[in-house]
């Protein structure tokens, strides 16, 4: 490993920490497929390593980039985004009491609640905007874990994570943050006083739409930590060697590929923030957002590449948008290279917070003129009548 002193951090990410295969000297590390590991006569394990689920080698890289990029005593992959944020839950006590955002991943959301009536925790959902709502929702002494996502899928409302944590640690109680859209390139939760931090790697991380993998992130190895690492270790939610290689070959490009996706949605929000066919453009980014004082102080270097547009005249106006796309991919997930719409409600059911008419978009790393473009010529459709249903997803 390099000594990454006075080194950049776009500079440490495309050199993977300064890793290389020291069996062969080649400059990408290798791939390690072994499940099990060699003991020696005395019944000792002299490299160290037992088994691939609590002991893998080959996630010693991603791991340590991930840990010195968040600021992280220690990082650790899991099989998924959900594996990575249900161990947090599922290292809680019966009894514990949670709480969690109303606005949220609506997958985690549904699993929580759940979880929650099976394991007897007590979960309120509250408005993470309104830090008075959650002072009054903490039970000092009881309350065990405040879970946090900023910006907030699919509105893109932010959370003041450090203003949070005062709360939070005044309650005795722990702060986890899901990072996803920001990703670390633009927040890092660590440093604002949260205590884990959670990404679903499948997305921004990677970057390619061709992993699934999740990570956590802790600012210190704690009791609470160690149980949390041994739900990974005794449910197996782990990644393949494969997997956790690909994240690692996403991770070097991670600076670029944030850099381009966050000027494309700005760009994207911008040309869009007044256009007579959108009733409103949902994106911290903008001078307009009532949360962009907090937008500035919290993201560095740009606002993500996430946004959504309320399509003027409804839902069937905005599934008629979707539908009359061509450049953009109707598809669920978000952070790769590609871009991405979704109309969420419908992927959400009746239940959702999500308003019916909002398109959630993930810009990628295309020409932001392209990009536009196909949204003015839909839109226009969309308004003339043309366009048909849009099929929903399951992702995030």
């Amino acid at each position: 490993m390099e000594d990454e002193q006075g080194l950049s951090a776009e500079t440490w990410l495309a050199r993977a920490l300064g890793r290389h295969d020291g069996a062969t000297g080649g400059v990408v590390p290798a791939i390690h497929p072994a499940t099990t590991f060699l003991r020696a006569g005395d019944l000792s394990y002299p490299g160290g390593l037992v088994y691939a689920r609590p002991d893998n080698p080959g996630f010693a890289a991603a791991e340590a980039l991930l840990s010195r990029l968040e600021g992280a005593a220690e990082s650790l992959l899991f099989a998924s985004g959900m594996a990575a944020a249900t161990a947090l839950f599922q290292a809680l006590s019966p009894g514990d009491h949670v709480v969690a955002p109303k606005v949220m991943y609506w997958a985690l959301r549904g699993w929580l609640k759940r979880f929650a009536a099976q394991w007897a925790l007590e979960i309120d959902l509250v408005d993470m905007t309104d830090t008075a709502a959650l002072a009054a929702a903490l039970r000092p002494g009881r309350t065990k874990l405040v879970w946090v996502e900023t910006p907030c899928n699919p509105t893109w409302d932010l959370t003041d994570i450090s203003a949070v944590a005062g709360l939070t640690h005044g309650a005795g109680a722990l702060l986890a943050v899901d990072g996803t859209a920001a990703t670390p390139i633009l927040t890092r939760p660590l440093e604002l006083g949260a205590d884990i931090v959670m990404h679903s790697a499948t997305k921004y991380l990677n970057g390619h739409s061709d992993v699934l993998c999740g990570t956590l992130s802790c600012a210190r190895k704690d009791a609470f930590w160690e149980r949390v690492a041994g739900v990974r270790r005794d449910q197996g939610g782990i990644p393949g060697p494969f997997e956790a290689w690909l994240l690692l070959r996403g991770m070097r490009t991670l600076a670029l590929r944030v850099e381009r996706a966050s000027a494309n949605a700005m760009a994207v929000a911008r040309h869009f923030s007044a256009h007579p066919r959108v009733a409103a453009a949902l994106y911290p980014g903008l001078e307009s957002h009532p949360q962009h004082a907090l937008a500035r102080r919290q993201m560095q270097g740009g606002f993500g590449g996430m946004l959504s547009l309320r399509v003027a005249g409804g839902e069937r106006a905005a599934i008629a948008t979707a539908a009359a796309l061509k450049l953009w991919t109707r598809a669920t997930s978000l952070g790769g290279v590609e871009s991405l719409v979704e109309h969420r409600a419908s992927v959400e059911g009746p239940d959702s917070p999500c308003p019916p008419d909002l398109l959630r978009l993930s810009c990628g790393i295309e020409a932001a003129s392209d990009l536009i473009a196909d949204l003015e010529q839909a839109l226009e459709r969309a308004g003339a009548g043309v366009g048909a249903g849009v099929g929903a997803g399951v992702g995030k």
